[in-house]
């Protein structure tokens, strides 16, 4: 057989690809180590089935996800076209700051670091970008996820869903070790919350930038006193 090789154009099947690798469950960047509040949740027993456990995933891509991190993530898209590393840097600090608890910001900069770091070490060209980003002493993963889109072309549209359903899924799994919940119970969970990815990624796009931001009281609670709690399968 003919030694045939990969053909490096920005086709839409390639695209498609690396947005599924980014999103990934088993991208190295350590997601799968945090709940996101998710695990004090259940030691409350506010989240103790399936259907509260929908609604605290919902709760939070519609009011957490689609309101700071998504429209942060297509305006830094849109600095990467335009190589305004300024705008990019001051939005990166601003994800950083919307983040309500200590935990919640470890979360964001350990998985950021962590994917610009996988970036660098693959045999890609991502040109002045990744060396900006890199030189920063923060970096969210927000704003890794968005280098790494808008160097492999995928458009903020698919970035935002592929971010959407990478969160869903982090979180179902978490939820299937912490509720527990059965396999089969969790995959009708994920096609049930897939349907709001929708939802989310419109109020992200009616979202101005300088109105970014929320606020989750229960969700930085239950984050922050993740940090003492007696046993824990996630990291804090």
């Amino acid at each position: 057989m003919a030694d045939i090789q990969p053909i490096h154009t920005a086709t839409n099947s390639l695209k498609l690809t690396r947005l599924l690798q980014l999103c990934s469950a088993g991208l190295p960047v350590g997601g799968y180590s945090f709940s996101q509040g998710l695990e004090y949740a259940v030691e409350l027993a506010w989240v103790k089935n399936v259907e509260s456990a929908k609604d605290w995933i919902q709760l939070n891509l519609l009011h957490a996800l689609a309101q700071t991190d998504l429209p942060v993530l297509h305006a830094q898209i849109a600095c990467l076209a335009a190589d305004d590393f300024v705008e990019l840097k001051r939005l990166n600090q601003l994800i950083i700051a919307c983040r309500e608890s200590a935990e919640l910001r470890m979360a964001d900069l350990a998985m950021g670091k962590a994917l610009i770091r996988l970036l660098k070490q693959q045999n890609i060209e991502f040109g002045e970008a990744l060396a900006e980003v890199d030189n920063w002493s923060e970096i969210s993963f927000v704003s890794a996820f968005a280098l790494a889109a808008y160097c492999w072309q995928i458009d903020a549209e698919s970035a935002a869903t592929g971010f959407c359903w990478a969160f869903i899924e982090n979180q179902v799994a978490a939820g299937t070790k912490l509720i527990p919940l059965g396999q089969t119970q969790a995959q009708n969970l994920m096609f049930e919350l897939s349907e709001w990815v929708e939802q989310a990624t419109l109020i992200a796009k009616q979202t101005d930038i300088d109105e970014v931001g929320a606020s989750l009281p229960a969700l930085a609670m239950a984050s922050a006193w993740h940090e003492t709690q007696y046993s824990r399968l996630f990291r804090s």
